[in-house]
């Protein structure tokens, strides 16, 4: 995904300049046809490629040269999740790469504590329900590989990514695993909340209805803003990713909108604490 990212920004660029893809080959000691699966993300990039296509297409700007080459190593790169390869399903597998890669993640929840929220009991309870997974060596790979997921957030070394989740009430009320799972995933929730990098929100019950009843989705921003920003929708068996303007703002007006009607997440606390003691905490 990182590389249909870079090759559309790359195609973008290209075009604007009036460019056709015969020159940019020649640029590059290569054909039109190389640059068009450069564009469309289908082979891996060159330092050297990238360099000479953005001299060609007049990027002389520091900053932004050096955020799209930068680009390349992490592009080309296979990332840890591959190893999850038998069980990862591989439209979801295109997630997770993208999620590595941004600085800024906005996701609103209806069925379930969000992933990268999720205690290991919490999560081998959700994935156990998945008739999907055929085994308990299939169950705890899964678990392992959200519990990897959630490492960015919570490493010592580095600045982590941002996260802002909007879980609807509903997500509280329904139990996964027993009252003692409930009960550590709630105080995880409290735990999270508390970080500086990450806000969490209940759209509770009292909003009434909100403009996101059509289910739950997931906004990621990159930290090289020539970038778009991808919505991901998740389905049964299958996911949906949206990176035009008109699909995304949509979606970031949604979440604005329930980010604005959900209690402030100064109530966070309170709203999580009632729920500690309604499973026993």
């Amino acid at each position: 995904m990182l590389r249909i990212l870079l090759g559309t920004q790359l195609r973008r660029l290209r075009q604007e300049k009036g460019i056709s893809r015969e020159d940019a080959g020649y640029a590059i000691r290569a054909s039109h046809a190389k640059i068009s699966r450069m564009e469309l993300g289908q082979v891996s990039f060159k330092h050297r490629d990238v360099d000479d296509l953005l001299k060609l297409y007049g990027v002389e700007e520091p900053e932004q040269r050096e955020a799209l080459v930068g680009m390349i190593s992490s592009a080309n790169a296979q990332g840890w999740w591959h190893k999850y390869g038998d069980v990862l399903p591989q439209w979801f597998g295109v997630y997770v790469g993208l999620e590595e890669a941004a600085a800024v993640i906005r996701t609103f929840e209806v069925q379930f504590v969000p992933g990268l929220l999720q205690t290991e009991g919490y999560a081998r309870s959700v994935i156990q329900l998945s008739r999907t997974a055929t085994s308990e060596e299939d169950v705890t790979s899964r678990v392992n590989m959200r519990m990897h997921r959630q490492r960015r957030f919570t490493q010592a070394e580095g600045e982590p990514p941002r996260l802002w989740a909007v879980i609807d009430e509903a997500v509280l009320h329904r139990p996964y695993g027993d009252a003692e799972v409930m009960r550590e995933q709630i105080e995880h929730l409290l735990e999270m909340s508390r970080r500086p990098h990450i806000t969490i929100q209940i759209a509770t019950f009292a909003m009434g209805g909100h403009p996101a009843a059509g289910g739950p989705f997931s906004i990621l921003r990159f930290p090289t803003p020539q970038l778009p920003d991808v919505v991901y929708l998740e389905q049964l068996n299958s996911a949906l990713y949206f990176d035009k303007y008109d699909d995304t703002s949509r979606y970031a007006q949604t979440m604005d909108h329930l980010a604005t009607q959900a209690p402030l997440p100064s109530a966070t606390t309170e709203i999580l604490e009632r729920f500690r003691k309604h499973y026993g905490g």
